[in-house]
């Protein structure tokens, strides 16, 4: 089918907008490759250190300079269920790598945090920014300059935006990214949030809501609703960069480890060595971010990609924002219902069909770019399949299958849950703010009220406990962006607002924080941008103000005499506290440098040209290797 005219027209824009940066960043890769294997430009003694307590037989391989090394980088914890799997990996792999004649050496580990453990507590502040430490940590990894490709080892929030950040900036190296999968399933998402509002009105104890999470959340994986961990794996697969299928298998099981064995192989054939060279820096393209927008729209993901895909595209040299999203949503359709899209988990969809079904129904219906690189080389329809565990133990795919097995939880293109992404842009005198709108029913999408203004969530919780909450309103929350404190998630306001809402209770929030993927069934504008810190004026916002929020037509006001809002100003806030404490103040840089919420809430920049003369290694010039367009790559493969 041919392209959908808006999914071509916004890919345009945002070619000729990123035109200058993209470049850029593919002189950057080019000149970053030498002829031969990357530890070609080592000295003996720089690359003696780099194997010196590598085993006998691999160190050989290592001293010819001429089959491939593989980089793992990981971030394993036992700490934490989603990463815990992860622990045997690099066994698995660098056997696997050594029966395609390569090797493999684990370049490093990256911090690893867990949103849900950090939920509501003073470490959530260094949450957002743990995704460029990781990027940070990444380079840290591959900067002895050692690797021909890299696996990255990673499932959740901040991990997997901040491994590919970081493999970006090594974009001349092919890069293959490697889940642990979701845990099975427990205790059901619907009952876990219900047990969750009883606790928030007094309805249940401490000991009950502790059980209740421990049935949920129960074993090793990841967790089973449709947040960000598992968007980012979501997105994994619709960019090609992982093997077909492999995000929702359970760990610790036969086929898992098997698709760990074939990504590792995948990644030492791959190299530049080979006739198969595929680095992500030619695989992450205009196109395949706008394929990873439209995945995250069709299933309800996770708005922290309004963010978290802003800054990795970035990393890339290539240039969107919200209008961007807005556009795709108003013609992407809906065609899961994962929790809190609806009461089914991940292991849910996978059984009805996984990626491998919804990618085909999207390339199907006109709505991604099927002309892109992946891992497996040229073209997505590669990714339309389905993992399966041979008689030999080794992984093999079939087709998706071409129905749904579950309707109720996937869908097909021509028969949606929805006919958008329900992820809307507002905008007005309070700035510009992001909703997700998939699992907000019509009825509440449009809300009018006075504002109730709060400095933080414990203010917030405080009002509520007290009974002072029992009204219309609209809770504008505020210092709770990046520069602000951090920019946390604010999951422990959900079930207060939900419970006010079920009560009949006409609610919304407004915030410059964060609810990502767990946010569910209350209206909610997040993100807003600018933030007070950066001049925004939700700091112009009083109690009492009439505050109009409209999904629909994308309006947030505050409906104030234009007279009396110019005249306000700003209130300030003592935010000394969020700054000291739990590591907080060893990332007061991060603060001080952090760009806007639309901006991707980043540290980094655009890439920026480079003299063409520059010398890279001794005695070679950028204009020994080969020029570095996507459309030249492409022309050579």
């Amino acid at each position: 089918m041919a392209l959908h005219p808006v999914v071509e027209s916004v890919t345009a824009r945002i070619i000729a907008r990123s035109r200058p940066s993209r470049g850029a960043y593919l002189t950057h890769l080019d000149a970053a490759r030498i002829k031969g294997v990357q530890r070609g430009a080592l000295s003996c003694t720089n690359l003696a250190h780099g194997f010196a307590a590598f085993p006998a037989n691999d160190k050989l391989v290592l001293k010819e300079y001429k089959k491939p090394s593989v980089a793992i980088v990981s971030s394993y914890n036992d700490m934490l269920s989603a990463h815990q799997p992860f622990e045997g990996y690099p066994a698995i792999i660098k056997d696997a790598v050594r029966e395609v004649d390569a090797v493999a050496q684990f370049a490093g580990g990256v911090p690893a945090m867990c949103d849900g453990v950090t939920q509501g507590q003073p470490g959530m502040e260094l949450s957002l920014f743990s995704r460029d430490a990781i990027a940070m940590a990444t380079a840290v990894g591959l900067s002895h300059n050692m690797f021909d490709s890299a696996l990255y080892l990673g499932v959740c929030d901040k991990i997997v935006p901040g491994l590919l950040i970081g493999a970006l900036h090594f974009g001349h190296l092919p890069a293959v990214f490697v889940p642990a999968g979701p845990m099975t399933s427990g205790l059901s998402n619907k009952d876990k949030a219900k047990v969750r509002q009883l606790y928030a009105q007094g309805k249940a104890t401490r000991e009950d809501l502790l059980e209740g999470e421990s049935k949920a959340y129960h074993g090793a994986g990841t967790c089973t609703f449709y947040g960000t961990a598992n968007s980012n794996q979501m997105l994994m697969e619709v960019m090609g960069l992982h093997l077909p299928g492999a995000a929702f298998i359970t760990p610790n099981t036969p086929l898992r480890d098997a698709l760990t064995r074939a990504a590792a192989q995948r990644a030492a054939v791959i190299t530049a060595q080979s006739d198969s060279y595929l680095p992500v820096g030619h695989i992450v393209d205009e196109k395949s971010i706008v394929n990873a927008v439209v995945g995250l729209l069709a299933t309800g993901g996770s708005t922290n990609h309004t963010l978290h895909l802003v800054a990795i595209a970035k990393a890339a040299g290539i240039v969107i924002d919200w209008n961007d999203f807005n556009e795709l949503s108003a013609i992407v359709p809906l065609l899961t219902r994962i929790y809190p899209n609806g009461d089914a988990d991940v292991n849910h969809f996978h059984a009805a069909g996984g990626t491998g079904y919804l990618i085909r129904e999207l390339l199907d219906a006109g709505l991604l770019h099927e002309d892109v690189n992946t891992i497996l080389g040229h073209g997505l329809r590669a990714h339309c399949k389905e993992p399966f565990l041979g008689e030999d133990g080794k992984v093999f795919w079939k087709d998706a299958p071409s129905a749904s097995a579950d309707e109720s939880v996937l869908r097909p293109a021509s028969n949606p849950f929805a006919p958008d992404g329900g992820m809307v842009l507002v905008a007005g005198n309070l700035g510009r703010a992001v909703m997700k709108v998939s699992a907000v029913k019509p009825e509440h999408r449009t809300v009018e009220a006075p504002a109730i203004v709060f400095n933080s969530q414990e203010d917030f919780m405080a009002a509520y406990k007290a009974g002072q909450l029992d009204r219309d309103f609209v809770a504008v929350l505020r210092f709770q962006g990046p520069r602000a404190n951090g920019m946390p998630e604010l999951h422990a306001l959900t079930p207060a607002l939900a419970n006010l809402q079920d009560a009949g209770r006409h609610v919304a929030l407004v915030t410059d924080g964060r609810m990502s993927g767990a946010s569910g069934k209350v209206p909610s504008a997040i993100h807003v941008s600018p933030e007070i810190l950066a001049g925004g004026p939700l700091g112009l916002v009083r109690d009492g103000d009439i505050i109009r929020l409209d999904a629909f037509t994308g309006v947030l006001e505050a409906l104030v005499p234009l007279d009396v809002w110019q005249a306000r100003s700003l209130v300030t806030a003592d935010l000394s506290p969020n700054h000291i404490g739990m590591g907080r103040e060893l990332f007061s840089m991060f603060r001080s440098t952090v760009s806007a919420a639309e901006e991707g809430a980043t540290t980094f920049g655009l890439p920026s040209p480079i003299p063409t003369t520059v010398a890279l290694h001794e005695g070679e010039n950028v204009g020994d290797t080969v020029p570095g367009s996507d459309e030249d790559f492409l022309a050579r493969k």
